[in-house]
């Protein structure tokens, strides 16, 4: 498959909704292409992958993942976001960068380098349930892909390796008070109480800053409180967006939180914890000899729930993910195809 084809296989994509534990029709085309190329085809749930043609247990193994969900629309698209256009060489559509791109250019990568004689094994998966980290996902068929030894992540990095990326912890945060008549001087206001402790996540700084990640960054991301005009608030519910650094793990951020704040904070889960990969690695020494120079990501990818060394790379822009009109540029995808080829295939 040439940059081209997958072009129009990017296409094909787009104009096919894959909203998270929905991507069945997605899993469907990347399975048949796999099988017009004579690969043999897994599919577990909506996860679907294919090994090398000459896979010898002897040589390591490379993981090339990216995943066939997205998010749903949102913002104001001025198109339909499943109407894949081209316009002044970009090709726009849901999916398009994220990560319809990575998708297109590993698989391109995968049918050319799959039927060759390389230093490495290549397993292919097109991943479910990334956008939501759903228990369906890679966490679900990782263990059935046999031994990984490194993983490239697709995601929308410019073709630059993201040797570290932050982790994410969410965290549901209540602040208790007494309802009364807002008339009166009744009751102890929630929303009074929540505000002393939403300045700390706003002013605190962890004092561990990484080279590649910067600081932890925490978030509130969203408030509720209150019922009626005249009721002093009993209850008020906020959230906390926290991305972690590769100094910290979730459970010491969450350690430091608990000890500082005076609301009943509940995380939603501890096991997106940051990662990271040597700059030694050679791969990442082969990235730099290609002129692709490595940094750290703010994003959260697969990488986060996979077990074992990893990096993440692709064609595209993160700041175009999850927005209206999002897109690719075509020539990213021809650049990303050439030089996962070039990667690899040494």
């Amino acid at each position: 498959m040439d940059a081209n084809a997958a072009i129009e296989l990017l296409k094909r994509i787009i104009a096919t909704p894959s909203p998270s534990k929905q991507e069945e029709g997605v899993a469907g085309i990347i399975a048949d292409v796999l099988e017009r190329y004579r690969f043999d085809v897994h599919r577990k749930g909506n996860n679907v992958w294919s090994r090398s043609k000459n896979f010898d247990e002897r040589k390591p193994t490379l993981l090339l993942d990216a995943h066939l969900d997205t998010v749903r629309p949102n913002g104001e698209w001025t198109t339909d976001p499943f109407t894949p256009v081209v316009k002044d060489g970009k090709l726009f559509g849901l999916g398009s960068n994220d990560t319809g791109g990575s998708i297109v250019s590993m698989l391109a990568t995968f049918l050319e380098l799959g039927n060759r004689d390389i230093a490495c094994n290549l397993v292919f998966l097109g991943s479910a349930e990334e956008e939501n980290t759903g228990v369906n996902g890679i966490q679900s068929v990782f263990p059935e892909l046999g031994k990984i030894d490194f993983a490239l992540v697709g995601e929308p990095t410019g073709m630059r390796p993201a040797i570290a990326e932050k982790g994410l912890m969410v965290l549901d945060c209540y602040a208790r008070g007494k309802a009364g008549h807002a008339a009166r001087e009744e009751g102890i206001n929630a929303i009074y109480e929540a505000m002393e402790d939403i300045n700390w996540f706003r002013t605190y700084r962890f004092k561990k800053v990484s080279e590649l990640l910067g600081p932890v960054k925490m978030s509130v991301t969203g408030i509720e409180a209150g019922t009626l005009h005249n009721v002093v608030p009993a209850t008020c519910r906020f959230t906390v967006d926290i991305r972690v650094n590769e100094l910290h793990t979730n459970q010491e951020i969450f350690d430091t939180i608990r000890g500082h704040v005076k609301c009943e904070i509940v995380p939603r889960s501890f096991s997106l914890n940051s990662s990271s990969v040597s700059p030694d690695h050679p791969m990442v020494r082969r990235c730099v000899e290609l002129g692709l120079l490595p940094y750290g990501s703010p994003t959260t990818s697969n990488q986060a729930v996979i077990p074992c060394a990893s990096m993440k790379i692709g064609p595209g822009d993160s700041a175009r993910s999850h927005t209206a009109n999002e897109y690719i540029r075509l020539d990213e995808i021809r650049e990303a195809v050439e030089l996962f080829r070039k990667l690899l295939g040494n």
